[in-house]
């Protein structure tokens, strides 16, 4: 088997030379001509029950097929290590989709391990998507499961504290109930979920795959089963991803495993220097907490986001944040710019008071500026707590 960085570079092109392009096409249409209303009747029934595109026929519609966006999945599940992938137009719509497909049969409980993507916990708390939830501890996970029990969401390294749950264990503790994990922070390059159990991997690729800060994506890969279900969703919700942000993602997957490395190697430097620091009281990174050693086991590394405290709670982090220059105060991750916010005011100001982040601490996503630079603008911010 090729390494990821090769078939980064060329998976969802393999049909690039004989269609006479280097470059994927992008198919902007949003209706296409019909050879047949028999055959129009037959692809569009196909595509809105999850079906894929039969070769050579009509797309019919963009809302229910898109061949630039079809090409990003391809090379996202050969990266993932799964048959399927399906992305929409968001990472929020991505896991909509996944709660509304799993709902099968009567079955709308979910087991959800905290901490989560603060996004995922609202809507979970939320019950909006007639989904019922019961916290858990990894531990707890399999006394937790219900007759009713349709999934067991988890996410590795969690957003924001960057906590390491083992994949493996926790899929054999939800036996029959579908495993998700939200894989946004380690990425297809340092950690594949579905080979060690997992049976739906959730990005939200607005962040490292785009890398860019430019497009606004989620992508769900999976097995054949699953990617039905939710492409049945997707069209019948309208959820799919457009065609600009396929290609761009697709674009980003090339330069994926060179940005998440470089990015990992300055978020490291920064953790080592943060955590000697007297004006900060912990901090969180796989690279200086790994009490169950599944970096290099399941992890292949500690990955471009950290997140430190500081003594004094909302208001110090609050100056620190708004007293860099260099790094920007702003929400997301992933991105080639360093970024910095404060999880409890913003990502996670939904989540319950007993879940939330601590007041003090503040989320760092790394990108590819030199380290020393970041570490300069990170100590005159630091310094104005005196």
């Amino acid at each position: 088997m090729t390494t990821v960085d090769t078939r980064a570079v060329h998976a969802g092109r393999a049909d690039l030379a004989a269609l006479g392009v280097h470059a994927p096409p992008i198919d902007l249409s949003t209706t296409n001509p019909l050879p047949s209303v028999d055959a129009g009747g037959h692809t569009y029934e196909t595509l809105a029950t999850g079906g894929t595109l039969p070769t050579g026929d009509s797309p019919v519609y963009q809302r229910l097929w898109n061949p630039t966006v079809a090409r990003f999945e391809t090379a996202l599940a050969d990266l993932e290590g799964t048959t399927d992938a399906v992305a929409f137009a968001s990472g929020m719509a991505a896991l909509t989709a996944t709660l509304l497909a799993a709902a099968t049969d009567g079955r709308r409980h979910v087991v959800a391990v905290r901490p989560l993507y603060g996004g995922t916990d609202h809507v979970l708390a939320t019950g909006l998507l007639g989904t019922t939830v019961s916290w858990a501890h990894p531990e707890q996970v399999a006394t937790a499961i219900r007759p009713d029990t349709a999934l067991v969401i988890a996410e590795t390294p969690a957003n924001p504290t960057l906590d390491l749950v083992d994949i493996a264990a926790l899929a054999d503790a939800a036996g029959d109930v579908p495993l998700l994990v939200d894989n946004t922070v380690a990425t297809c390059v340092l950690q594949q979920p579905a080979r060690h159990g997992a049976a739906l991997v959730l990005h939200s690729a607005t962040k490292s795959i785009g890398g860019h800060g430019d497009v606004l994506a989620g992508v769900v890969a999976c097995d054949a089963g699953w990617a039905t279900r939710l492409r049945q969703v997707r069209a019948l919700t309208g959820a799919i991803l457009h065609p600009l942000g396929g290609y761009l993602l697709h674009r980003g997957l090339q330069t994926l495993p060179l940005r998440v490395r470089a990015q990992q190697a300055g978020a490291e430097k920064l953790a080592g220097w943060l955590a000697g620091h007297r004006a900060v009281t912990r901090v969180h990174h796989p690279s200086l907490h790994d009490p169950a050693g599944l970096v290099g086991r399941q992890l292949a590394g500690g990955g471009s986001l950290l997140a430190f405290e500081v003594a004094g709670g909302a208001p110090a982090a609050t100056a620190v944040a708004d007293a860099c220059r260099l790094i920007t105060h702003a929400v997301s991750l992933g991105g080639v710019d360093t970024l910095i916010q404060h999880p409890a005011s913003l990502t996670h100001r939904p989540v319950a008071g007993d879940a939330r982040p601590a007041a003090g601490l503040l989320r760092l996503s790394v990108g590819l500026e030199d380290p020393e630079d970041l570490r300069d603008d990170l100590a005159r911010a630091l310094a104005t707590l005196g």
